[in-house]
């Protein structure tokens, strides 16, 4: 089957001078995605993800740029489109809802009239038919009392429902592909349930396929066919959901699983990843991971490729199995 995205060989870069090579936020990140797949973004902070996100869209701001490789969406490179065929696609074919829902809203204007717009932007609809669906998107994400809500600006929401809002403008035409920078952490757990399963049922049904940004492992678990796991702005672990929670081979993707609280067992000390994650300016020689990691060797001096195993990949060349786990 033919990916509906093709991230091939991804380097985005910060700050190039002619002087100094730029600092390199995403490094040879490689994935892909057919539609009606939901694939899991996972990292700490500063890992990439978001920048990998915006690299997609097309949305980075000065110094940042994508230094080198190709995004194919649907047959198309988006790097080679137009600023105005990507303001067509945006909203229309690929949605993201960011992390901060103010991004998405203006804060002087009502909600209603901006998700009229959205709709108006790229369907030819009257005015009746754009507010029906801005009201059906509204409800869609747990907003009570829509039709009123239509008339209320941004500040008369909470963070969390100022989210919902983003979220219903980013379904609003039903893309094809829709980026989520981690779009549930404002919300409470009976929102985030519900916004989950909205995410599931427009895979399902409509055959959109999702980049969930995200650490937490539980959503991810719950929502996510596949998974990416990035670290200091590099691919470390790929595959399905499945087998790379369930065998990770990874030592920083175990890391991640056995810091989740439930694995920890009651009364002992929670389990952690030692040191931080090292600044994009100061990484060190070959495997990024090697300062945390138990198992460093003389050879993780040189950066290790992406190996594959069956239907996934692994950067490491001290790798976990299963009998270690």
């Amino acid at each position: 089957m033919t990916a509906l995205l093709e991230v091939s060989n991804l380097v985005t870069e910060f700050g190039r001078s002619p002087k100094s090579p730029g600092l390199r936020a995403v490094n040879d990140v490689s994935f892909s995605l057919q539609r009606g797949r939901v694939l899991g973004l996972v990292g700490e902070s500063g890992s990439g993800k978001s920048v990998t996100g915006f690299s997609i869209m097309r949305l980075l701001d000065k110094p940042g740029r994508v230094a080198s490789g190709q995004i194919m969406f649907d047959g198309q490179d988006l790097a080679k489109v137009s600023d105005e065929g990507m303001r067509r696609l945006r909203g229309k074919r690929i949605a993201m809802v960011f992390q901060d829902p103010m991004m998405t809203l203006n804060p002087v204007l009502t909600i209603g009239t901006q998700m009229i717009e959205a709709v108006r932007a790229h369907d030819d609809v009257s005015k009746d038919v754009a507010r029906q669906r801005a009201r059906d998107a509204l409800g869609l994400v747990g907003i009570p009392s829509p039709e009123e809500r239509l008339s209320a600006f941004p500040h008369q929401f909470s963070g969390g429902m100022r989210q919902r809002v983003a979220i219903a403008i980013a379904v609003l035409h039903q893309p094809d592909l829709i980026i989520a920078d981690e779009p549930t952490t404002a919300l409470d757990v009976t929102i985030q349930s519900q916004i989950i399963s909205e995410f599931q049922k427009l895979a399902e049904q409509s055959n959109t396929a999702v980049i969930w940004i995200t650490h937490d492992l539980a959503i991810v678990s719950r929502l996510a066919d596949d998974i990416a796991v990035m670290y200091a702005g590099r691919l470390v672990e790929t595959g399905t959901v499945m087998e790379v929670l369930g065998d990770p081979r990874h030592p920083y993707t175990r890391g991640l699983i056995a810091s989740v609280p439930s694995e920890n067992r009651r009364g002992e000390p929670l389990r952690q990843i030692p040191g931080m994650t090292p600044s994009i300016t100061r990484l060190p020689k070959g495997c990024s991971f090697q300062t945390r990691c138990e198992r460093v060797s003389e050879g993780c001096l040189i950066m290790p490729p992406l190996i594959p195993e069956d239907n996934r990949a692994f950067r490491c060349i001290h790798p976990y199995r299963k009998a270690e786990a």
